[in-house]
Formats: structure tokens, C-alpha cells, sequence
């Protein structure tokens, strides 16, 4: 049975070139139009694993995507770097002056918010998806309204790009996380990443104290997200990114840290691709 990739948008979107470039050009993907869609098809079945974008180097953390792989009890087995690059585009023979409305996904519109101040006759406005907006022009070839996504999406649906690399910051880039339902076993790939999940009694000190334990035994520490838990007031959890070179010493590191916190969970070890 060929397996089944969830992606978050269309074809032409970010997540259907990560998915393209971690299993394969030819790799058969099932196109949601939300996160939580995403998370469903893989718990329903529908996917085998999932491709969810997790941060950017510009505008930081998808703090809910945290929220929906721990809830969901999913498993990282694996993550995958991108540059990011926005274009302007329209359907063709059109300028900048004539486009009056350019729909995208919030996040691509945030990363490209100083361009736009440059054009204040262009209202912005929220979509589910950078490419599918693109798809939509093409297919109502409706003029006057633009589309912030990739050139592979300009050129899948034949629109023309008014403006290249319109985000902000140059080294705009995001890490997308591969996800399914069980562990996935390493098969000679050498594990050297996890990723982790705990709450912390509210005591001076007891993060300091578990960051003591990752430096003692030689993890470097390379993410640490905290998100408030919404039943307890001022208590929050805590998702932690680590990297190793001994999977012994990680491992006798998760034995002491499990005592020193509340319902520590391994949401995922796999190899780091940084």
C-alpha cells in the first residue's frame, strides 16, 4: 500500500514541497485545509504520516500545532528545514498599481508585512492557504486581487509574479516537523534530536534545575517553548528541543528529569537535519 503524506494547503504550498523534498517527488499527499484537518486525517488513518509546520526564524513558534501533537499523543520522527521565499502574484498582464486585495495564509502576509506598507492602496486580507488562494485566482481568473505564495504555486497555476522575495527578512526560513501516529524505529539512521514535553511544580528554581541536568549530561538544548496550562492558572508546560551525541547520556538524562517534573512525555526522537 503506497503511503499516504497529509500536507497543510494545495499543491504548490510549503508543505508540498517539504513533503516532496523529505520522501520523494513522487510522494502521494492528501491536500487539508486546516491544522486540526491535518491532525484528524493521520488519527482517522487517511494519512500515514503528516508534514506540520512547527516555527519561523521570523515570526517564532505555531504555539497550537504544539498543543495538537501533544493532546493528539502523535510522535515526531522527523524534521525538515525550508527557505522561505514570497512572491507577489496575479494573473498575468497585470502591475502592482492595478491589484486592490491579495489574500494568503496569515503567517506568509505577517512575514511580508514592510513590503506592503510600501503599497497601502493593497488591502491584506487572511486566507486558509498560500498556494490555494493562488489555485483560486487561476481557476475564477479573477484580476485585481493577488496571491502571496511560492513560484512553484505561480507556476502550477499559471499566474505571473509582480514581486520576488517580498518577506522581510531575508533568512526567512521554517522547520516543519514530520509526524504519525506510532514511534518509528531508527533503521541505521542515527537518532541524535528529541523532542520533549513536561510541567513543573510552581518552585524557585525547578527549570533551572532541569536545564542543569541537559547541560551535565551533554544535551544541547536547542528549543524551549512554554504555553500555559489552561486549567491550571499560572502553571504552563513546557516543549523542549534537544540534541546529543551519546543516546546513553540522553538517556540517563530523561530517567532524572522524569523525577524531577510532572507527566514528562518523549514526543519524538529522530536525526537532526540542521
Amino acid at each position: 500500500m503506497e503511503k499516504i503524506i497529509g500536507i497543510q494547503g494545495v499543491q504548490g504550498s510549503f508543505h508540498h514541497l517539504v513533503a516532496q523534498e523529505y520522501f520523494g517527488t513522487n510522494v502521494k499527499v492528501l491536500e487539508c485545509m486546516s491544522f486540526h484537518e491535518l491532525v484528524h486525517s493521520l488519527v482517522a488513518g487517511d494519512s500515514q504520516e503528516i508534514v506540520m509546520a512547527i516555527e519561523n526564524s521570523i515570526v517564532g513558534s505555531i504555539l497550537p500545532n504544539y498543543a495538537l501533537i501533544d493532546e493528539h499523543d502523535l510522535k515526531v520522527v522527523g524534521e525538515h528545514y525550508i527557505p522561505i521565499n514570497m512572491n507577489l502574484m496575479a494573473l498575468p498582464g497585470q502591475d502592482i498599481t492595478s491589484i486592490k486585495k491579495v489574500y494568503s495564509h496569515p503567517m506568509a502576509l505577517l512575514q511580508c508585512k514592510e513590503f506592503f506598507k510600501k503599497h497601502p492602496h493593497i488591502k491584506l486580507i487572511e486566507d486558509t492557504d498560500t498556494a490555494e488562494v493562488a489555485r483560486r485566482i487561476s481557476e475564477k481568473q479573477s484580476k485585481g486581487i493577488g496571491a502571496v505564495a511560492s513560484k512553484i504555486a505561480a507556476e502550477l497555476f499559471g499566474l505571473e509574479i509582480l514581486a520576488e522575495a517580498i518577506h522581510t527578512k531575508k533568512s526567512n526560513a521554517t522547520r516543519f516537523l514530520i509526524v504519525s501516529n506510532i514511534k518509528k524505529e531508527p533503521n541505521g539512521i542515527k537518532i541524535d534530536k528529541a523532542s520533549l514535553k513536561f510541567e513543573l511544580e510552581s518552585r524557585r528554581g525547578s527549570l533551572v534545575s532541569v536545564l542543569n541536568i541537559i547541560r551535565d549530561y551533554n544535551l544541547d538544548m536547542t528549543k524551549i517553548q512554554s504555553m500555559p496550562i489552561i486549567e491550571t492558572p499560572w502553571k504552563y508546560s513546557f516543549f523542549v528541543d534537544v540534541i546529543f551525541e551519546d543516546y546513553s547520556e540522553f538517556q540517563k538524562a530523561i530517567k532524572i528529569i522524569e523525577v524531577m517534573t510532572e507527566h514528562l512525555k518523549i514526543l519524538g526522537t529522530y536525526k537532526n537535519n540542521l
